[in-house]
């Protein structure tokens, strides 16, 4: 090559970050060291998302430039405001509109929560969708007690609504609250029903030993400083709402001139390759396609770290020519925390149980707390190894 070439990726989350190492690994094993490496993130941190939820937050962030610096990525700081795909740039603010160009593009800016337009819920509703809104909780929390009682409302009966509901009564207690109220709501006739029905048992068992109530079929209103209104017309008053119903794709999913599904994804192929497109890329919570041919990926790390794997791999290799790989993952779990009480392991598409309690729970603070972060050591081979675009097996399971 003449001159260097760049392979831009937007978002510093599961996939966006392993875009990024999977990128400057495939740079090296294919010596083309004139290609830059950029990320352009909207803060300096790698946030563990999935960690959200807990009671401490201190190592929920992994600073970006620990991991990009050591394999010659660059980092740009800002917000993504527009893509030009007949150009091959994207615009950014960054105290101020920027633009810059690329070669290879890898959209991973992730997924939000799904905020309806309910009255009051931008003013009092709290979630932890991010490091910075779990803060807000975990401090509003803080500061109720010391008091007799408080009541929480958490609102969504999915994987993140159980595990926030799962922590609160701990939460309050620990903030001096003598007597703490938890209820979970949702609006399917019965809590964790998605997670199938031999689970939800188990998850019942664990909500009720926690003290947390259980209320299906039922449908946010209106939200206020005194808690929330049903659509029956019933109050439900709380000091604190908790809003975990629903993600969708990133909003700017829609400036790339193809058919997203209906919770906003790109479709790609299983080279992570935006279909219809000739430069562009997504992975993550952004993108949708059938990870073993049969079930579209879901939003999770869990797909999320492979296909930035493959995602940044592949970007290269079609910049150089080269063969890319597909990705396939043939195996699917899901581990639930339930707080104090343990955890759920369920394997397969059917989620079959097959560990519970703390047996389970060993394994989700594996996965928390280890096998979801890169290598912190800072050395350089153990991030490029780490990012090869392989698939791992699936987490231990404990006896």
């Amino acid at each position: 090559m003449t001159s260097a070439r760049r392979i831009l990726v937007l978002g510093g989350g599961f996939a966006g970050l392993w875009s990024a190492l999977a990128a400057a690994r495939a740079r090296e094993v294919f010596g083309a060291g004139q290609i830059e490496i950029v990320l352009l993130n909207d803060t300096p941190w790698h946030s563990i998302r999935v960690r959200n939820y807990e009671a401490d937050l201190s190592e929920t962030r992994v600073a970006l430039d620990e991991v990009l610096v050591p394999v010659g990525v660059r980092r740009l700081e800002g917000k993504v405001t527009g893509i030009d795909v007949a150009a091959k740039t994207v615009t950014y603010d960054a105290e101020g509109l920027r633009s810059i160009g690329y070669d290879r593009l890898v959209f991973a800016l992730g997924s939000q929560l799904a905020r309806p337009n309910l009255p009051g819920l931008a003013a009092h509703g709290f979630d932890v969708d991010t490091y910075a809104a779990a803060t807000r909780l975990n401090e509003h929390i803080a500061g109720l007690g010391p008091r007799s009682s408080s009541t929480a409302l958490v609102v969504g009966g999915g994987l993140t609504g159980i595990e926030a509901a799962a922590e609160m009564p701990g939460k309050l207690r620990a903030a001096g609250v003598a007597a703490p109220r938890v209820i979970l709501a949702d609006h399917a006739p019965r809590i964790g029903s998605d997670m199938g029905e031999a689970a939800v048992p188990v998850i019942e068992e664990a909500l009720a030993a926690l003290g947390v109530e259980r209320r299906g079929g039922v449908s946010v209103a209106s939200v206020d400083a005194a808690g929330a209104t049903l659509a029956t017309g019933e109050r439900i008053e709380a000091e604190t709402v908790v809003w975990c119903a629903g993600m969708r794709a990133h909003p700017l999913t829609s400036l790339l001139p193809v058919t997203r599904d209906r919770l906003g994804r790109l479709p790609v192929d299983s080279f992570l390759k935006i279909e219809g497109l000739e430069a562009e890329f997504a992975a993550g919570d952004v993108a949708s396609f059938l990870i073993d041919g049969s079930h579209s990926c879901v939003m999770s790390c869990q797909h999320g770290r492979p296909m930035g794997r493959f995602a940044g791999h592949n970007a290269v290799c079609d910049l150089l020519g080269q063969p890319m790989l597909p990705l396939r993952i043939d195996w699917y779990t899901t581990i639930l925390d339930l707080g104090p009480w343990g955890a759920l392991y369920t394997e397969g598409w059917n989620r079959k149980v097959v560990s519970r309690g703390q047996t389970a729970k060993r394994t989700k603070e594996t996965i928390n707390r280890e096998r979801i972060y890169p290598p912190r050591t800072g050395g350089r081979q153990a991030l490029l190894d780490a990012a090869a675009p392989t698939v791992q097996t699936p987490p231990a399971r404990y006896e």
